[in-house]
């Protein structure tokens, strides 16, 4: 696949029209647009891609939806049916509303082609350079959390896991005491 650079600074009126009329207070992915616009381009890829061959989808596009799949927690083919049908991340990428998308393993053979050739740090190194560019975030500085939640969590995690494992042991014991009796009791109502 070859690449044909395409202007990521370019969003269809539109796509933009409708964007702007459903996220009034926006979001991640119209932040992304317009506060980081420019995050990737087409030449931060370049030497990733033969020069002949038929055209490769964008690299910056696949590198923005990349970063959107991140903080969605969507799998490829979650984040290929998220371009095809969500107005926020159509305006993120620049997109037409008509726009079918691509395939979703277009995702795993673009990081494919990123691991390959050792630039998966490209992405994150860029995000980082336009926010600190955008001072949203600075070099160095004391970061504080409320951890108390997140204690909460593991302290209800460790109770399950400590019960879990109490029932196991005894379950296994009664296997090996009363191995008539346990069938018995395991298919009552009360352990469904």
């Amino acid at each position: 696949m070859s690449l044909k650079p395409s202007d990521a600074r370019f969003v269809p009126e539109e796509t933009a029209r409708v964007a702007k009329a459903a996220f009034p207070k926006g979001n991640l992915a119209l932040f992304l647009r317009d506060e980081l616009e420019g995050l990737y381009s087409d030449e931060l890829f370049a030497d990733l891609y033969p020069e002949r061959g038929k055209p490769a989808e964008a690299p910056w596009r696949l590198a923005l939806v990349t970063i959107l799949q991140f903080a969605e927690d969507y799998s490829d083919r979650e984040a290929a049916d998220a371009v095809r049908s969500k107005i926020d991340w159509k305006y993120a990428l620049g997109l037409e509303l008509t726009d079918t998308g691509f395939d979703f393993t277009v995702l795993s053979k673009f990081r494919k082609r990123l691991d390959r050739e050792a630039a998966e740090s490209r992405l994150l190194d860029e995000l980082l350079k336009v926010c600190q560019a955008k001072r949203l975030i600075r070099k160095r500085g004391s970061a504080r959390t409320d951890s108390t939640h997140v204690l909460a969590k593991v302290r209800a995690l460790n109770r399950l896991g400590s019960h879990i494992e109490a029932m196991r042991v005894c379950l296994n014991s009664l296997a090996t005491l009363a191995p008539e009796w346990l069938p018995g009791q395991l298919q009552s109502p009360k352990w469904l």
